[in-house]
């Protein structure tokens, strides 16, 4: 028998359309790993197969993600869509895709509802990701550091730089890690992570925050705003790009519909763990130019 909400039947999610952008994914990302790789595949068209681990990697970590949102939701019978990926541009330094969203549709009613659908997705995404980081950079090189100027550099989470010790070590100085595309989508996952748990607005972070000052969320949304805005001064300019999305989308945060009943000491728990983390994946200076 199908759960029930109140005396409401959870809709059957719609499943064409996310079909169709999950395969447009596929191919858009495989394209983009195959690029990242140096293939030719105008002229070598066999050469794409060579996108299929950065892309499997990716879509594992990003459909992980959704879906752990997908599968609470749907346990505190709350109607939502299915996972969406959105396709994007294969060509570097963009990655084939914009991530994967879901929709709710339905009111969450209590602060445990509301912490399980918002955690749940970067939580689970975050163990996938350091699955992959492991693998991938096993699978990767130290390599000297080329004298190049003009590069784009990625940043190293606390995370990032601890699974790098335990798997490749401490390179030698004038060396790096050239990071194997599985590796590199485990790094994307990461700072996906860390960029849905900023504690603003309806973001997953903004969820979590919700559930714990109620309406003064919008408040602290706002205070964090301004302190993207200064990392923008201070690290990475993209923070700017970052807080002017965030306010045109909006910090508001839909009321649940039961505002007095506590959190219990299991979902404090996973608040805790969320925040955890939060720290452990961000980035204060996540690109920088060589």
């Amino acid at each position: 028998m199908d759960e029930l909400q109140g005396e409401e039947r959870l809709e059957r999610p719609k499943v064409l359309l996310p079909v169709v952008l999950f395969i447009a994914t596929i191919i858009t990302t495989v394209v983009a790993g195959a690029l990242y790789q140096g293939a030719d595949i105008l002229n070598a068209p066999s050469t794409l197969w060579t996108g299929v681990p950065f892309s499997a990697s990716l879509i594992l970590i990003l459909g992980t993600h959704e879906l752990g949102h997908y599968v609470a939701s749907r346990r505190h019978g709350v109607a939502t869509t299915l996972p969406v990926f959105i396709p994007g541009p294969p060509i570097p330094p963009m990655i084939g895709t914009f991530g994967a969203v879901i929709r709710i549709k339905s009111p969450i009613t209590t602060k445990n509802a509301l912490v399980d659908i918002g955690a749940s997705g970067p939580l689970s995404g975050f163990v996938v990701a350091i699955v992959v980081t492991a693998i991938g950079l096993k699978l990767s090189t130290v390599m000297p550091v080329p004298s190049v100027t003009g590069a784009l550099g990625l940043g190293s989470s606390l995370i990032f730089k601890l699974i790098t010790y335990l798997t490749v070590g401490t390179a030698p100085e004038g060396y790096d890690v050239m990071l194997h595309p599985v590796a590199f989508a485990g790094w994307i996952g990461m700072f996906v992570t860390a960029m849905n748990l900023l504690p603003i607005g309806q973001l997953d972070g903004g969820h979590i925050v919700y559930a714990l000052i109620g309406r003064r969320h919008r408040a602290f949304s706002t205070a964090m705003i301004a302190a993207l805005v200064a990392l923008g001064f201070y690290s990475w300019t993209g923070w700017f790009v970052w807080a002017a999305l965030i306010s045109m989308i909006g910090m508001w945060h839909p009321p649940i519909e039961d505002q007095e009943a506590p959190m219990d000491l299991r979902h404090r728990a996973t608040t805790a763990a969320a925040i955890a983390v939060f720290i452990l994946t961000f980035m204060p200076t996540p690109f920088y130019i060589v």
